[in-house]
Formats: structure tokens, sequence, C-alpha cells
């Protein structure tokens, strides 16, 4: 009787389209990490803010800007990443694609969060500094906006990477491979 062997292959899952249950971790991974982080942020700039100037928060803008780059950067990179592991993407493009999906929807997500607190903290009506056109004012604008332009253009950077560095299933000759083992049958 001929001895029959067995053999273990590693195989790649085969998915279509995009995991929105990775992709909604990343985004809750984002929001807690830049929370967190960002809480530490303002409390360690502004407490080296000077109360007794005249502007006060001219002296923090900087600063706060500077951690906010770093720290978005950091928090995009972990949520790709965390997107790209739990959605086991196989391919480098499909970790790219869940980790631009993951940064539109945590950018969507901040902007309805803006909008929101927005509205419930001016009662609905225009902000008093809107129409004011004082230097301070438009100064703070202008360094919030080029921050802000930067943080998400390098975060959305940040989540396409994270997306991409995911552990991908291997075949061929890795680690995990096992060889062909003989098995007797009980006859013998």
């Amino acid at each position: 009787m001929a001895a029959a062997t067995y053999g273990n292959e590693n195989l790649a899952m085969v998915r279509r389209g995009i995991h929105w249950g990775a992709i909604w971790a990343g985004v809750f991974t984002f929001a807690a990490i830049w929370s967190v982080f960002g809480a530490l942020g303002v409390a360690i700039f502004a407490s080296s803010a000077n109360p007794a100037a005249t502007h006060p928060v001219l002296g923090m803008n900087v600063g706060e800007s500077i951690w906010v780059i770093v720290l978005t950067i950091i928090a995009m990179y972990v949520a790709g990443l965390v997107t790209g592991r739990l959605a086991a993407v196989t391919t480098t493009s499909e970790g790219v694609a869940h980790g631009q999906a993951m940064f539109g929807l945590s950018v969507v997500g901040l902007l309805v969060l803006i909008a929101i607190a927005g509205v419930g903290l001016t009662n609905g009506v225009s902000a008093p500094f809107a129409s004011s056109h004082s230097p301070y004012v438009l100064g703070a604008i202008a360094d919030v906006g080029w921050a802000g332009f930067l943080a998400l253009f390098l975060g959305w950077i940040g989540a396409m990477i994270g997306g991409s560095h995911a552990p991908r299933f291997r075949t061929g000759t890795g680690t995990s491979e096992r060889p062909v083992q003989p098995i007797r049958s009980n006859a013998a």
C-alpha cells in the first residue's frame, strides 16, 4: 500500500471591497489618540501662555500648531495600521485604500463635530468675532488654517502609510509553512 502524504499551504483570504468594521475601528483609534494627546498639548501650551499679556493666545499658537501637526501624523499612522491589520489586507494598495477611507471618514466626522459645536456654542447666531476685522483674530485664524492644512495633508499620508504597513498573508516560502510529512497507513 502506498504511503499517503499531507501538506500545509498558506492561502490568502480572498475578499472583495472595503472592510468597514476595520475602518470604523481606525476612526475610533484616531479619535482616542488625538483626543487624549490633544488635551495634553492644550494643557502644556495653555499653562505656558502669559495671561497678563494683551493677547495671551499669540504665545501658544505656534507650539500648539506644531503639536497638532505631529500628533495628527502619529494618530493617523497608528489608526491606519489598526485599520489595515483588522481588515487583514493582503496587498499594499489594499492597505492604502483602507487608510484613505479611514482618513476620509475621520475628517468628515471631525467636520460634523466642529459644525455641531459651533452651532451649540453660538446658539445658532454668528460668532462675535466673525464680523470683526481685528489683526489679532485674523492672524490666529490664519495660523490655525495653515496648521490645519499641514496636519490634514501629512495625516492623510500617515494614514496611507500606516494602512500599507499592516501585516499581510504570505504565500510561497514563508516561515509559517511546514514541509510535507509522510503518513503511514495503519495496515503496515
